[in-house]
Parts: structure tokens; sequence; C-alpha cells
């Protein structure tokens, strides 16, 4: 079934003129990347040990012959069968069933991690397709203010060095245009393989860079983070843990095996019933040391899930940080900053054209205008990342929740 879906997608996919949305990208991604085919494997794995781990000991069947002469042989058979006691199976069953839904939650939180690094790679794409416009738009500006030099030059209003540091400007432009356009190519790349799909699979993001992701309260944050992939492992590994010890307790009481046969005897030419049990004795063998260790490792998987708490906080508080600061700071390059530096760079360009101002001056107001896209385009990816490593903590998406 799988199989069909996946082919499908390939199919759906496959025209190099789609445009990828971030969800599209994302199924993409659950369905070919090969890390997920590995824990989905191991969840069927620890399925099988589960259901093996119910199964009961198997009855032994026995046979012996007293006497190698057939009028004085002696034979008997015998079936033999082992009773588990002190809840043998029972905790065998619980290690078992703690194990399997730690491989669940381990794909889980492999997912989670996947979609969170496919949305960081498509935002990446998005910015690196703003960077390509930004810098043929720089382009153009740059080609404006060669055009805007010459005029000047030919009507003798400026020298030729004015001219020169136009060109050297475009020159530059162009440059960025070539470096721009080989980031887009290493970003396309980059979201290709975590989508498990060849580079013409994936042409470009179709998504809005401007829409920045949501970011979330602190009592959401407390609330997610009780559900989040590794505090959801470390309690389990305690619960495994524990029912380990509980295996080892087990093991400290004997099994009883139970035998029931015949025992025939060819000189006498009669047939005996023959009953037994064994019971081993618990003189040399106590698992004292196999109990001792079950409960320390316990006692390890306690502190394992103190330090994983801790560093959850810490790395949820640092992302959130990051998120917030990020928005804040979109926020004010793009109401605030932006429109000033367009408006004295449409000033200064007017400005040179009337000979009122030098063309240092329109470089300077040009230089000012590129770099602030570029901050704005940044801070708007660090937004995003930052929203991608909370998606990764958290093992949910907050990525689908986003404001204008």
């Amino acid at each position: 079934m799988r199989s069909l879906v996946g082919l499908l997608w390939m199919t759906l996919f496959a025209s190099a003129s789609h445009a990828l949305t971030l969800a599209e990208a994302q199924a993409m991604a659950l369905i070919h990347n090969p890390d997920l085919a590995v824990a989905r494997l191991e969840l069927q794995a620890q399925q099988g040990a589960e259901a093996q781990a119910g199964a009961r000991p198997n009855p032994e069947l026995g046979v012996l012959l007293e006497d190698t002469r057939r009028a004085t042989r002696t034979s008997t058979v015998q079936l033999s069968q082992a009773i588990e006691l002190g809840g043998k199976r029972a905790a065998r069953q619980a290690v078992a069933a703690q194990a399997r839904e730690q491989a669940a939650v381990s794909l889980a939180a492999r997912q989670a991690e996947l979609r969170a690094a496919v949305a960081a790679a498509f935002f990446e794409l998005l910015g690196a397709q703003e960077q390509q416009r930004l810098a043929e738009s720089s382009l153009v500006l740059a080609s404006s203010a060669v055009t805007a030099a010459d005029k000047r030059l030919q009507a003798g209003k400026v020298p030729p060095l004015e001219l020169a540091k136009a060109r050297v400007a475009e020159a530059g432009a162009r440059a960025e245009v070539a470096q721009a356009q080989s980031a887009l190519l290493l970003a396309r790349g980059r979201l290709a393989a975590l989508c498990g799909q060849q580079l013409q699979a994936v042409t470009q993001a179709d998504g809005d860079s401007a829409a920045l992701p949501h970011a979330p309260s602190d009592q959401q944050l407390g609330e997610w983070m009780l559900e989040a992939p590794a505090l959801r492992l470390a309690r389990l590994d305690i619960a495994r843990r524990q029912a380990l010890s509980d295996t080892e307790r087990a093991r400290r009481v004997p099994d009883v095996t139970v035998t029931l046969g015949a025992k025939r005897d060819a000189e006498l030419g009669r047939t005996q019933a023959v009953i037994g049990f064994s019971l081993p004795l618990p003189v040399n063998d106590r698992n004292q040391g196999g109990l001792l260790e079950a409960l320390r490792r316990e006692d390890q998987a306690r502190e394992a899930l103190a330090s994983a708490t801790l560093k959850l906080q810490t790395d949820v508080a640092d992302a959130s940080a990051r998120l917030r600061l990020g928005r804040e700071q979109v926020a004010l390059l793009r109401d605030d900053a932006l429109p000033t530096a367009q408006a004295s760079y449409d000033a200064a360009l007017r400005g040179y054209e009337l000979g009122k101002f030098a063309f240092l001056d329109v470089l300077d107001a040009q230089r000012t205008l590129f770099q602030l896209r570029r901050q704005l385009l940044q801070g708007s990816a660090d937004t995003h990342r930052a929203a991608a490593d909370l998606d990764r903590l958290l093992g949910r998406s907050t990525q689908n929740d986003q404001e204008d």
C-alpha cells in the first residue's frame, strides 16, 4: 500500500513546473525518507518481541532406554512441562510492551524531527528565492544608476569617474545574482534530499516567507513540554526499567518442572506410570546481582528524566526567545527601517538625476537599502528556523499557525 502511495506522489511531483507547498514537502518526506523506514521497522520488530514475550515454555519429550538387550530392556517415555512461577511471564510481557511503546514514541519523534527539518529547508528555499529576486532587482537598480550616470556624463555634468563607479556597482550586483543562484540550487538540493526526491522534482517552494510563525505563550509551551517526545521517552524508559526490576525479582523464584510418563519393563512384561517434579534449590544463586543492577538502572533512568527535563526547558526557552526576537526584528525592519531606506534611495536617485546629489550619495542609499532587505530575509529565515526547532523539541507543528 505504501509503495502505491509513493508511486502516486512521484507521479504527482514529476513535473518540473510544480511548486511545492510546505504540506506537500512534508508529506513526501514522511513517505520517502529512509530514516523513517528504519524507525518503522524497529517498531515492527518490537511488536514481534512483545508477541514472543507472552509465549509459555514448550513441553519436553524424553525417551530413556536401560539395557541394550530387547528381552531385558526397560524403556521410559516421559513428558516434562516447566511451570513459570513468581510472575515471570507477566513481567516479561510488561518489559516488551514498554519497549514497543518506546519504539512507537521514537517513530513519532523522528517524524516530528523530519517535519521540522523539512520546514526549515522549505523556508530556506523560500528565502533563497527571495534573495535571488532581491539580487535581480539590485541589478536593475544598479543598471539604472549606470544609465543615469551615462546621461549626465554625456551632458558634461559629471566626470568619467562617476560612470566608472556606477559600472563597478553594477558588476558587484551581477556577482550577487550569480551567488544567489548558487544558493538557490543548494537549497533545492537540501529540500529534495529530505523529501527523498531527485533535484529535478523540487523546482521551487510555494509559500509566503513574510508570513511569520506564531509565537506560543509560556502557558502553551509549558503544556506542550509535558508531552514532548524526549520526556515521553524518558518516562517510558523508567517504566521499562521498573518492569525489568520486576523480572529480576521474579527470577529469584525457582520454576517447577512436572514430569508425566510411562516405564515399560520388557523382562517383567509390565508398564508402570512415572510421575515426578523437579525444583532448583536457590542456594548458590539467588539473583542478587541481577536485581541490584536492575534497581540501579531504574535509578539511572529517573536521573536521565531529570536531565532531559532540564535540557528540554533550556532548549525550548532558547528557541522561543529566538522566535520572539526574530518576529520583533522582522516587524521593525519591515514596518519602519525598510520604507525609510526605500524613500531615501528614491530621493537620492532623483536628486542625482537632477544634479542635486553626488553619485556617492546614491551608492550609500542603495547599499543601505539592499543591506536592510537582506537583513529582512535573514531575520525571516532565522524566525522560521527557531519555529522549526520548537517543532522538533515539542513534537508538534507550529508552522501551520502563522501570522502576517
